[in-house]
Order: structure tokens, then sequence, then C-alpha cells
């Protein structure tokens, strides 16, 4: 989600979260990546719908907190937690990480399909690292190769997209690199016919089935064969201390 002020309203304009909440293997494809990477008490910055919550949730985690600028979506995640829908240890804020109390510390901060949103991404993780305990994790899920960059990146609201490289070099001082990978080697194919043929501004719900059908449980396949060095998302971890 872009960054506003914690006292401003906020309208997320993005029209796809509704149509990826169907990627339900994608996101048991780049949770099986981070789980061993999450546990304690969480921060989840750019919630949106809690579409990822459930598929990221591990046993090692004690609290969750579902950080999100759009009161809508953010009413939202309530509504999904007063159901069963989410467990109850999860929490809902609307606003931003300037939102945070000073001192208010976590395990593990996670950036899932939200860094792109951030004008100021810099600024960003400065602001979360600041908010890290000792030898806790700070998480990065991200769209890859901005030439790549496309009218559906636009209209979502999309600044940039990441060379793998860049964002590994990208973190606040006091933290190191764990992990940095590539996935999605398939899908990569799939954006490059949308920037060079389709330049579509929005996929369409038989797009989307497709990719996560199909694609998505080949790029599972060929993704290790690659060594995890191709792919249409990059992850990154980093840790204090």
């Amino acid at each position: 989600m872009t960054a506003a002020p914690a006292d401003s309203a906020f309208a997320y304009q993005g029209g796809e979260l509704a149509l990826f909440a169907a990627a339900r293997n994608w996101r048991r494809y780049f949770a099986a990546h981070l789980h061993r990477h999450i546990g304690g008490r969480v921060l989840e910055v750019g919630a949106g719908c809690a579409n990822s919550t459930a598929a990221l949730m591990t046993a090692a985690v004690t609290g969750w907190l579902c950080l999100e600028p759009d009161a809508t979506l953010a009413a939202a995640i309530r509504g999904k937690i007063a159901a069963g829908a989410l467990p109850p240890l999860c929490e809902v804020q609307v606003g931003t990480t300037q939102s945070l109390a000073p001192g208010e510390l976590f395990d593990t901060i996670l950036y899932i399909d939200v860094l792109e949103h951030i004008e100021d991404d810099r600024g960003e993780l400065r602001r979360a690292a600041a908010h890290l305990r000792r030898a806790g994790r700070l998480i990065v899920l991200a769209p890859a190769h901005q030439a790549l960059f496309s009218p559906f990146d636009a209209a979502i609201g999309h600044h940039r997209r990441y060379a793998a490289r860049a964002l590994a070099r990208s973190a606040p001082a006091g933290l190191r690199l764990a992990l940095c990978r590539m996935l999605d080697s398939c899908g990569l194919v799939a954006s490059l016919g949308n920037r060079l043929v389709l330049r579509s501004a929005m996929p369409t719900a038989a797009q989307i089935a497709l990719w996560d059908g199909c694609l998505v449980p080949l790029s599972r396949l060929l993704d290790p064969v690659l060594g995890y060095r191709v792919g249409n998302s990059v992850i990154t971890v980093w840790t204090r201390g």
C-alpha cells in the first residue's frame, strides 16, 4: 500500500485484490519459502484483505498485527477474524508504520507485494527496521524486473519492480541478508507477454486461474532447477544482529 500520513483518510485504488484472492497455489508456494523465517510477534504492513495472512501463519507465531491504511480493508480483516477465517491472535490497526508507537517491537515484519507501492521504499524499510527486535526478520516479497513494468503495474499503483541484487542491497543499517531468491519462472513468461503484447491494465479472472492453476505448479518444479535465479517475483529476508 502507498504510505500515507497516519491521520489522513486513505482508500486503496488498486482493483487486483479480489482477483488475486483466488491465487491459492501462489500463496502456498511463496509461504513455503517464508515459513521458517516467521515467528513471534508479527507485523504485516499493508495487509490489504489479509489474503496472505492465513497462508503465512505458523505455529511459532504469538501475535499478528495487520497494519492497513485503508479503513474499509481493515474492517474486512476484522470481519474475517470475527468469522474465524483468521485466528484470534490476529489484530488490526488502521495506519502505516508512521502510526506505530515508538518502541513498539516485532519479531517478524512482512511486506507482501507492498513495498513497490511505497514511493520512499528505502525510508519505509528504515522505519520498519526501527521496530525490529534483535534477531528479528524483515521480509519482502515484490515483483521483479523493472523492464517488465506494464500498464498493470501503473494501474495498481506500483512505483517500481525490483532487481534481486538491488533489493538485497537495500537493507537498512544493522541488518544482514539471510535469503534472496526469485520465484515463479513460468510467470515471468506471462508477464513478458503482457508487457510486449497484451499491455493489459488488469488481468482477467481466467488469466489468473491459468497462471495459478498451471504456471505456478510448473514454476515450483522449474525454479529449483534454475537455482531460484529466474522469476517474476523476488523474496528477500534480512535479520537483525
